[in-house]
């Protein structure tokens, strides 16, 4: 484990494990810490794979401003830190976003992109409600409980149990949801919400420009899919069509985390496309 300073003074917590070409995970949220364990391991024999938490998060100061532009630095940081003038880039969820967003604006210190089980670049409006629809079916009988917390202060034992019951929803297999999610949790660090909401406010204000920068890039991407991803994937489909050097993997039988419930498949796709010696593999 390590630190990283960053321009403003903000420490980041950091590790790497793993042999090869650089890889740089972004964990999701925004709010969340890094659990980005497994891939690191899957991928450990094919990648140097750099781990980190956001700021606000996990592991890091507790500070802000959380904001697009201060993420965008951060990463930065973390890449000026571990000595990389350029190193693929591992997104997921929020975390692809970021990916995404970092290999827009310097595209220079990118060498691949690996956007998994983003949300696409669609406004929220177009496919949100099915979102929560698909969540609300998902969580089953677990959803009295889940709004019973939800709508009080909570104990952090309390909020260990929201966060527990929101994450099962990410899993395909029912009757192993609530296993994975907890210990997707471990160690439990605690969801820094004013941190999501400022983040996600101040992306969303952004989310109009980002097509037409898409169709200038040339950084090769992998898009991976869960196809049982609560999150419509067909919101995604407008950014397949506007990256010209993407290729996409669905993954038949997983959720929005398709490393634990497809883990042979998910290696396999990303490991070809981060060992490709040119273009899209």
């Amino acid at each position: 484990m390590d630190t990283v300073v960053t321009g403003d003074g903000c420490r980041l917590w950091t590790t790497r494990s793993g042999a090869g070409d650089p890889l740089v995970l972004c964990h999701g949220g925004p709010g969340f810490w890094d659990t980005l364990g497994d891939p690191a391991g899957l991928l450990g024999d094919v990648a140097t794979v750099h781990r980190w938490d956001q700021r606000g998060c996990g592991r890091s100061d507790r500070r802000g401003p959380f904001t697009v532009d201060r993420a965008l630095a951060d990463l930065d940081a973390v890449l000026d830190h571990h000595g990389l003038a350029r190193a693929a880039l591992l997104g997921h969820s929020w975390g692809a976003e970021l990916a995404l967003r970092y290999s827009l604006a310097r595209p220079g210190r990118v060498t691949r992109l690996a956007y998994v089980s983003g949300i696409g670049i669609d406004p929220e409006a177009t496919w949100h409600d099915d979102y929560e629809r698909n969540f609300r079916d998902r969580l089953g009988g677990h959803l009295d409980r889940w709004r019973e917390l939800e709508g009080r202060r909570r104990t952090e034992a309390e909020e260990r149990e929201f966060d527990r019951l929101w994450l099962s929803a990410d899993y395909v297999d029912r009757a192993r949801a609530l296993e994975h999610a907890e210990r997707e949790l471990t160690p439990y660090l605690g969801t820094n919400w004013a941190c999501g909401r400022a983040l996600n406010a101040d992306r969303r204000r952004s989310l109009g420009g980002l097509l037409d920068a898409c169709r200038a890039l040339r950084v090769p991407v992998l898009l991976v899919d869960g196809a049982h991803d609560i999150r419509p994937r067909r919101a995604v489909d407008s950014l397949e069509r506007a990256l010209p050097a993407a290729r996409r993997v669905v993954l038949t039988r997983a959720g929005h985390l398709p490393w634990v419930e497809e883990p042979a498949a998910f290696r396999a796709a990303v490991a070809r496309f981060l060992t490709a010696s040119a273009g899209v593999s």
